[in-house]
């Protein structure tokens, strides 16, 4: 049996074993297609904020909107005494009362305690519940994945023009790299279903997140 085993292994390994192989997909290969093009229609809403929240809301985030922000400030310290969080950082002022300024901290390894942080995002997607988040308004990247917990905060203007758009082809048209940067679309907290497909919230980064859009 191992000498048959063997035999037919030297044989499927051979050149003319493979040149048949290779030859039969280049015969059964599909025909060349043409570029579909990036010019629309694209998927659109009529209701980006519904869509927004319901999205986010399906991928383990929330989203709320207030109408100024004291609102939202008052809003994001009930989540602390909530969640009791005792290392808060803000990159966004007057929205909780910080215990740690990550503005002034050189080594991101100080974060490593941090339970809950407030990031400032450019705009959400309503495709997929995503934040667009610059590290042009945070001092290191970190932040947006060691926390426990993390809220960001996008400005919101009456029409949703500006806060969010319909798709992905329109965030890319809205955000620009001149030099070396880093930017990340934000969608939910951190999760995974790779392991016996089961959804793990949480798995190596912050366990939730909630995105405050604010009016004014």
């Amino acid at each position: 049996m191992r000498n048959v085993m063997e035999n037919n292994s030297r044989e499927l390994s051979s050149p003319t074993s493979r040149d048949a192989i290779l030859a039969t997909v280049r015969r059964n290969r599909p025909a060349n297609a043409e570029h579909p093009g990036c010019d629309g229609p694209w998927l659109t809403f009529d209701d980006r904020l519904g869509q927004f929240s319901t999205v986010l809301k399906s991928v383990g985030g929330n989203c709320h909107v207030c109408e100024t922000r004291p609102q939202a400030s008052e809003l994001l310290q009930n989540t602390v005494r909530n969640i009791d969080a005792r290392h808060t950082a803000s990159h966004v002022p007057e929205m909780i009362d910080a215990t740690i300024d990550a503005a002034t901290i050189d080594d991101p390894h100080a974060l490593e305690h941090l339970d809950f942080a407030v990031v400032p995002g450019r705009f959400g997607v309503a495709e997929n519940g995503a934040v667009w988040i610059s590290d042009e308004d945070l001092r290191h990247q970190a932040i947006c994945f060691i926390p426990q917990h993390i809220a960001v905060v996008v400005p919101y203007a009456q029409t949703a023009a500006d806060a969010l758009v319909d798709n992905m082809h329109q965030a890319y048209q809205r955000i620009s790299f001149p030099g070396r940067g880093f930017g990340l679309f934000m969608s939910g907290p951190s999760k995974t279903a790779d392991i016996e497909q089961s959804l793990v919230i949480g798995a190596h980064g912050p366990r939730s997140l909630t995105v405050v859009l604010v009016k004014s």
